[in-house]
């Protein structure tokens, strides 16, 4: 049976260590595409296309919004961000894992236009307070920032169950072998057509002579 690519929807508050425990599965998951983001500002020194970001011109960002080919999208400083769906839809036809680190509403977009192939993880620290020590020792945002963070946390919080797992980063060495076996689970998830498609083999080979 040929499979078609998964999604996997990765959230969680800033400093519960998403990114970290990303890169390590990255690591060790074969055909996988890591979504990032597209954008119609230049390109900095040293950023490269395709890696960094998708660079694009304002007119093509703004034709396919008109086409419905973003997940989600704003305008920051007169410039365009946002997901766009069409590497997706490219991963997904090539059987590729999609991971995305995205938010609550972002995984509520995903959910909504791929609920059948999507598996979601929510990642977080064992309490705020936790949570509130490692933004501060980290030491790269001001005292508001952390509270900003802190506050945006406590309301994504209220959203775990719309996800399938919840991974508590406690140890980070378990929360990598949890994320893991979630990753690997969600290539093995079967969407309906793949079912379908599935069950059709199956049955046709009972009318064959063993």
């Amino acid at each position: 049976m040929q499979r078609e690519g998964k999604l996997l929807v990765i959230s969680g508050p800033s400093g519960a260590g998403k990114s970290s425990l990303i890169n390590e599965i990255l690591k060790e998951i074969d055909n996988v595409y890591f979504s990032i983001s597209t954008t119609t500002r230049a390109k900095r020194v040293g950023e490269i296309d395709g890696i960094d970001y998708f660079f694009v011109t304002k007119e093509e960002f703004e034709e396919d919004i008109k086409k419905g080919l973003f997940l989600e999208w704003a305008k920051v400083h007169g410039n365009y961000y946002g997901t766009s769906l069409k590497p997706v839809f490219k991963a997904i036809e090539e059987g590729k894992l999609v991971i995305f680190d995205i938010d609550v509403q972002g995984n509520s977009s995903i959910r909504e236009r791929f609920k059948d192939i999507t598996t979601s993880v929510f990642i977080t620290t064992p309490s705020i307070k936790e949570l509130e020590n490692r933004l501060k020792n980290r030491g790269t945002d001001s005292k508001e920032i952390i509270q900003k963070r802190l506050q945006n946390a406590i309301e994504e919080i209220k959203r775990v169950d719309e996800y399938d797992f919840v991974l508590i980063n406690d140890d980070f060495q378990k929360a990598k072998e949890y994320l893991l076996a979630v990753a690997k689970s969600a290539k093995l998830k079967l969407s309906k057509n793949e079912i379908d498609s599935f069950i059709k083999e199956w049955k046709s080979t009972s009318n064959k002579k063993v």
